[in-house]
């Protein structure tokens, strides 16, 4: 898909992510090797928008797995229609068992979940294994032969091998420890808060609105929050979210005032916005 580090620094600019050299260069190693890419990182950084972002370079199609407690083989891997199969057992009441057999286990009742979906086809792909490591320890199992071989086995069919490799993408954020083995299977990149200058350049990309004054001074408190002791500190997809809201508010500056009411868009937990308006300091930021 991308011919040079640079090359992918470029295209994925063109749809709105800006990629820092360490993202851009795992990418294109993920790429060229052919290896699945395990991204960590705090939610709300651009693990998941890196997929799409990369999907929609690509034209490719992109195959998500949502992982959760609970994900198990039939929403991952495949399962079948059984509606589809008692009713084709019904209508044929006077054929053997093994003629009814061989018909019910075919692909016509086959219903493909993200994991096998991503392997058939000639078409390219994106396979999207969101925060993998809400998945139960067991879910590794089925991840580990999709990505050792990128093949499938069905009992009934046999084994399904892909024809044109999926570019897989794995985001946690390391609520649990992933197994070696999933872990050596991929090529690692850690993606965390972005530095002032990034996070400056993507609030303005996204938010085409706000001046560059305002957008630098929004930065500066995202990352003074940041610095605290705070349940849960901003995200990028929330300084995004708040740069929304001041320019909605028609804030030409930060003040107090207005800092205080749109704190809500920052911060989730009430305990932390009641520390961030008493220690946060807008004048100090402010100061060159």
């Amino acid at each position: 898909m991308f011919t040079s580090v640079d090359d992918v620094s470029a295209r994925l600019a063109e749809t709105g992510y800006l990629a820092s050299p360490a993202v851009a260069t795992t990418v294109f190693l993920a790429d060229r090797l052919g290896k699945p890419l395990l991204v960590e990182g705090p939610a709300g950084v651009g693990k998941t928008e890196l997929a799409k972002a990369v999907a929609e370079v690509a034209g490719a199609r992109l195959v998500r797995l949502q992982c959760y407690e609970g994900v198990d083989e039939s929403r991952a891997l495949y399962e079948w229609n059984h509606a589809k199969q008692l009713l084709r057992i019904s209508a044929g009441r006077d054929e053997t068992w093994d003629e009814t057999r061989t018909d019910i286990f075919s692909e016509e009742f086959l219903l493909t979940r993200p994991l096998l979906t991503a392997i058939r086809g000639e078409d390219p792909k994106v396979l999207l294994i969101d925060e993998t490591d809400k998945a139960d320890v067991e879910v590794e199992g089925l991840l580990l032969e999709v990505l050792s071989d990128f093949q499938v086995t069905v009992p009934e069919l046999g084994t399904i091998t892909a024809t044109r490799r999926p570019f897989v993408v794995l985001t946690s954020n390391a609520s649990r420890e992933l197994s070696e083995a999933l872990r050596r299977r991929c090529l690692f990149l850690h993606i965390g808060f972005p530095d002032e200058e990034l996070e400056r350049r993507i609030v303005r990309l996204k938010v085409p609105g706000l001046d560059e004054a305002l957008a630098r001074s929004v930065v500066r408190v995202v990352g003074a929050l940041r610095a605290m002791d705070l349940r849960k500190v901003p995200s990028v997809a929330e300084t995004i979210d708040w740069a929304r809201t001041l320019l909605a508010l028609g804030a030409d500056t930060l003040d107090e005032t207005v800092v205080q009411a749109s704190l809500g868009v920052l911060l989730k937990h009430q305990d932390d916005v009641l520390k961030a308006s008493t220690k946060l300091d807008l004048d100090a930021l402010d100061a060159p």
